[in-house]
């Protein structure tokens, strides 16, 4: 099943080495297959309100997103962003083709 990184920053100052981390972040997910489908706005807001980007970063498993998070080349460039932001970082296991709401329930 399909795996996300999910990425709630309230707060980012974005400097030289936000960009760093910026420019260096695609390498360290090419690895493991990971791929942004979600970074940033612009957004349609329907409900209440968020103070802050959501960043969404698809991978095939939950192994492989928690191997990639854990890999020495993301933990090498980690710092850049949270020295310079503010937020909640998750990894979250997707659902299979087909899940219906109710499924929780059963």
């Amino acid at each position: 099943m399909p795996a996300y990184a999910i990425g709630i920053l309230t707060e980012t100052c974005l400097n030289d080495d936000v960009r760093r981390y910026l420019e260096c972040i695609d390498s360290t997910l090419q690895p493991y297959a990971g791929r942004f489908i979600i970074h940033g706005g612009p957004y349609q807001w329907m409900e209440g309100k968020l103070a802050g980007d959501v960043i969404v970063i698809e991978f095939e498993s939950l192994e492989l997103a928690s191997q990639w998070y854990d890999s020495p080349a993301y933990q090498a460039i980690k710092p850049l962003r949270t020295a310079n932001s503010v937020g909640t970082v998750f990894l979250v296991q997707g659902v299979p083709m087909g899940h219906r709401a109710s499924d929780i329930v059963s």
